[in-house]
């Protein structure tokens, strides 16, 4: 049985982490896996991964020290941020030497690299008989020098994969000279309910992370326009993150707190039991590279709106036929598209009967095979 090593940053809530956690629990049914874990951010990975996946953590005593850097910092506590600075330094050089290590050593026929910092090293440190690939989850957004930085740490790689139709065709453009091949591989959808979600309860959801580039502030902004014309629906935020404070805050002061539930980090099964009971996803990205959170609600039979500004949703969302893409964000089209549905039951039902059909492609069996190609070169090197 060949050997797949995974490099991953850690093993947390996270939509990479996600992928890491569902690619692992897919290839270990034919190949022996191993994900390469810098740091462990908790006792057990956020995700449940198959007993036959082997878990091996690099750095034993350290986890990124950021956000407590940033806290003494904004304090001015100057003997504190001196102390912290030296630590993050430390962390750093451990990260660097740990995985660089680890790649010299691998006994693996494949070497899946999941951070652009990995593709360099492995690029660089693999042995020359590894088939090295990279696997790039996020959009460049139109930012010549993220771009950049990816073309130059995969440049020695022998393929890279991307999980999106349009950045394949903008790197393959770029990497024309290059020996990495670019791959089309769309994350997987790991499992499909048995059930359709009714539609019956006026429940909006939106699940992931509280950060900027999720916009969540947005998401309250429009529910809060919509809940004075329709005070009997209520709104599910799963997910958590660093402008959960700022999310808080808002509620409190336009008195959201008892129409509003933020769960925080939830485990798949409890958002499965949210997604099930709700009437419609929405979705207020600024960007979103692929929208797996999508997958997952549209697998239950749910309506999805999005701004099309979400690069993800517009591979994902036919807009009219299984969601809607709101285009230039704007509001106002978002608030009404969302109040259109709120009122007709029927229209969502369509649609999520719809979008349920549209997940075929990304299902386990489709995305399975799609690898097994790859790593038994059956796509043109």
């Amino acid at each position: 049985m060949k050997k797949i090593a995974i490099l991953s940053l850690h093993l947390g809530y996270g939509g990479i982490e996600k992928s890491v956690t569902a690619l692992a629990n897919m290839l270990c049914e034919k190949y022996e896996v191993e994900i390469a874990c810098t740091y462990q951010l908790y006792e057990q990975p956020a995700f449940k991964i198959d007993d036959r996946v082997k878990v091996k953590y690099l750095v034993k005593k350290y986890t990124p020290n950021e956000q407590e850097f940033k806290k003494q910092l904004r304090d001015k506590k100057i003997i504190k941020v001196t102390k912290e600075g030296l630590k993050a330094l430390k962390i750093l050089y451990l990260r660097r030497k740990t995985m660089i290590e680890y790649i010299k050593n691998s006994d693996a026929d494949y070497i899946i690299s999941t951070r652009d910092i990995f593709d360099r090293w492995l690029g660089d440190y693999a042995n020359s008989q590894v088939v090295k690939i990279g696997w790039e989850h996020n959009h460049h957004h139109n930012n010549k020098k993220y771009a950049l930085n990816i073309i130059r740490s995969s440049w020695n790689l022998d393929y890279l994969v991307l999980v999106s139709k349009d950045l394949t065709k903008f790197y393959r453009r770029e990497m024309l000279k290059s020996k990495c091949k670019c791959i089309y591989i769309p994350n997987v959808l790991d499992s499909i309910p048995k059930r359709l979600a009714p539609l019956k309860e006026k429940r909006l959801i939106s699940v992931g992370r509280l950060s900027k580039e999720k916009a969540p502030e947005d998401l309250v902004k429009i529910f809060n326009i919509l809940i004075k014309k329709h005070p009997d629906w209520h709104l599910d935020i799963i997910g958590d993150g660093d402008e959960r404070e700022k999310i808080e805050n808002y509620l409190k002061k336009h008195n959201l707190e008892e129409k509003v539930t933020l769960h925080g980090f939830q485990n798949k099964e409890y958002i499965d039991d949210y997604l099930h009971k709700s009437s419609l996803y929405i979705m207020t990205s600024l960007t979103e590279s692929f929208g797996i959170v999508l997958l997952e609600a549209m697998s239950h039979g749910l309506p999805c709106v999005a701004f099309s500004s979400a690069e993800g949703a517009r591979e994902i969302i036919t807009s009219g036929k299984n969601g809607y893409l709101i285009k230039n964000r704007n509001y106002s089209a978002m608030i009404k598209k969302i109040e259109d549905l709120m009122k007709d039951e029927e229209a969502r039902k369509y649609l999520g009967i719809e979008a349920r059909k549209s997940i075929k492609k990304y299902t386990k069996e489709v995305v399975q095979e799609d690898w097994y190609s790859l790593l038994e070169k059956k796509v043109e090197r």
